[in-house]
């Protein structure tokens, strides 16, 4: 028979089933039984009712994706049965039974870190990700020579798919211990782009064409106004960098952006016979075969 700890609790029960003719050596098991089950489903609906809309609305309140409040939810239900079963047992007079299973569940818990070491350190780094926020779900980032937008967060790992659709699964750990480079975090994203004209050309004539072509175009924002600035004076050609910002970015926005922006300036470029020069190389020198006979073929 397992000793069992007498409590109010369990002692009621017990009595109450000893009153209706119930052996004192059953009644007492039993009753533990009954107080155990009664006291589990009382707390984990208290904690279900009670305790769950509250870390709903702690959750809501810090502006989590509904994809990173359900693990957090999930994790948040477990600690409350947890709980319920702890208290459960004490109410029911286990109190051995429970001091066993806490240094047996100890003892697993170390045997299971070691071995799952990698698995808990990305969970570990997806609660980071969940709690900072370096990334959204529809991000485009870029990462270790790799980019792609941002199709799911667990907390084991994130799945990016790349423009070429290819589906990247990532450990966690991998984008919080390296450098994430998140385009699409602010509202607005600055493009540049290297315009390279003859050293002949006018300088300020081009310059004005590439800024009236940003200021023309819709998708180019007024504020902050476009720049160009004279960067480097190449082999062949002059080069003059824009600068332009675009708002609520994405990467199609950007790639449609830019590629129409750089047309309609090569466009005007060409009205205005402003050279796009490209890289040549003139080959000089002789050949000298004096010494040498012809041969005749046979």
């Amino acid at each position: 028979m397992i000793p069992l700890q007498a409590t109010p609790a369990n002692g009621i029960v017990a009595d109450f089933l000893a009153d209706v003719g119930i052996p004192t050596n059953w009644a007492n098991p039993i009753g533990s039984a009954i107080t155990f089950v009664v006291v589990l489903l009382a707390l984990y609906y208290v904690g279900k009712t009670v305790l769950m809309p509250v870390v709903r609305r702690s959750l809501d309140r810090r502006g989590l994706d509904r994809h990173a409040s359900v693990p957090l939810q999930r994790l948040a239900r477990i600690l409350i049965g947890f709980v319920a079963i702890a208290l459960a047992f004490s109410f029911a007079g286990f109190g051995n039974i429970l001091s066993s299973l806490a240094t047996i569940g100890a003892a697993a818990t170390l045997a299971i870190g070691f071995a799952l070491q990698d698995v808990l350190k990305n969970f570990v780094a997806g609660i980071f990700i969940f709690t900072d926020k370096p990334f959204r779900i529809d991000d485009w980032i870029e990462f270790d020579g790799n980019e792609g937008v941002v199709e799911d967060i667990s907390l084991r790992v994130t799945r990016v798919r790349t423009f070429d659709n290819e589906l990247l699964t990532v450990p966690n750990s991998v984008l919080t211990d390296g450098v994430i480079k998140n385009p699409v975090a602010k509202e607005q994203l600055r493009l540049q782009f290297l315009f390279g004209i003859g050293y002949d050309d006018d300088i300020d004539k081009a310059t004005d064409i590439i800024i009236e072509e940003a200021e023309a175009h819709d998708g180019i924002l007024e504020d902050p106004a476009p720049t160009v600035r004279l960067t480097e004076l190449g082999d062949s050609s002059v080069g003059l960098k824009s600068r332009f910002w675009i708002a609520q970015p994405k990467r199609s926005d950007f790639v449609k952006v830019r590629g129409e922006y750089v047309k309609s300036v090569k466009e005007r470029f060409d009205e205005e016979g402003i050279d796009i020069p490209y890289p040549n190389r003139t080959l000089s020198g002789s050949l000298d075969v004096s010494g040498y006979e012809a041969v005749a073929d046979d």
